[in-house]
């Protein structure tokens, strides 16, 4: 694993940054509004505000319709994330051989952009917004 420099102090990172960068490439290409969130341990790539694919150690992530999820989930190298230990709708896991060629990722990553897309905006800070409201 490459270990980057940040203030001149060596951080180990938890996720596969040569994968982050291929997909930065992809969505560079596919959506440039395209932002990124560390989360789960690892990046989270979003669109218009919602969380689109990301990198979790060394898997691909992929926020998915439900009408694609059986379909994605029958392909080779899959899995439901279960991050808390318990399976998420939406998301799934792509293990390295599945995101080996530039063609497959492409593919992946492009499939959960196209369904991203579907999603209504999120406004900055509705998140914080309705944190407030509670208290």
């Amino acid at each position: 694993m490459i270990t980057p420099q940040y203030d001149g102090y060596p951080q180990r990172m938890a996720y596969d940054i040569h994968l982050a960068d291929r997909i930065r490439e992809i969505l560079r290409d596919r959506c440039a509004a395209a932002s990124e969130r560390l989360m789960f341990g690892g990046v989270a790539f979003m669109v218009d505000g919602h969380m689109c694919c990301g990198v979790v150690k060394t898997d691909l992530v992929v926020r998915l319709g439900p009408a694609d999820i059986t379909s994605a989930l029958s392909k080779p190298h899959t899995r439901p994330m279960d991050f808390t230990g318990k399976p998420m709708k939406s998301m799934v896991y792509v293990g390295p051989r599945g995101t080996h060629s530039d063609d497959s990722l492409r593919e992946w990553i492009e499939s959960a952009c196209t369904f991203v897309r579907t999603l209504p905006p999120k406004e900055c800070g509705a998140r914080r917004a309705k944190r407030s409201k509670r208290t």
